[in-house]
């Protein structure tokens, strides 16, 4: 089995900061990429930051220059670090992973339980 386990959420004022994490662990051989995605009331989910094993990011337009995504490989940990926050960012943030649990197996998407971000005017 795989877990990812998500922590940070929280309420924020418009401006403040906070800094999301996801610890991937369980039986896992290889993470191809792991990034977060959001999802706000009476939305679809949308991406909101991927980083590749190499090290490569892929941001939404909305959050780029305010967010920033980062890994620790050794410990299957992605972050999240969220500045000049909006209302506009407030939503449940779920952490992906993209991962083979074993040489040969198919690479998989595995979801984190989500986490709650609400920023308040």
């Amino acid at each position: 089995q795989v877990q990812l386990v998500e922590s940070g959420g929280d309420l924020v004022q418009t401006g403040g900061s906070l800094r999301l994490s996801c610890a991937a662990s369980g039986s896992i051989f290889s993470i191809n990429a792991m990034g977060w995605y959001r999802r706000a009331p009476g939305k679809q989910r949308e991406l909101v930051a991927t980083i590749y094993s190499g090290g490569s990011t892929n941001y939404a337009d909305s959050v780029k220059g305010r967010f920033t995504i980062s890994r620790d490989n050794a410990e299957n940990t992605v972050y999240l670090q969220m500045n000049s926050l909006k209302p506009e960012d407030t939503a449940v943030y779920y952490c992906n992973a993209r991962l083979r649990r074993w040489a040969g197996a198919l690479v998989q998407d595995y979801w984190g339980q989500g986490t709650q971000v609400t920023v308040s005017p």
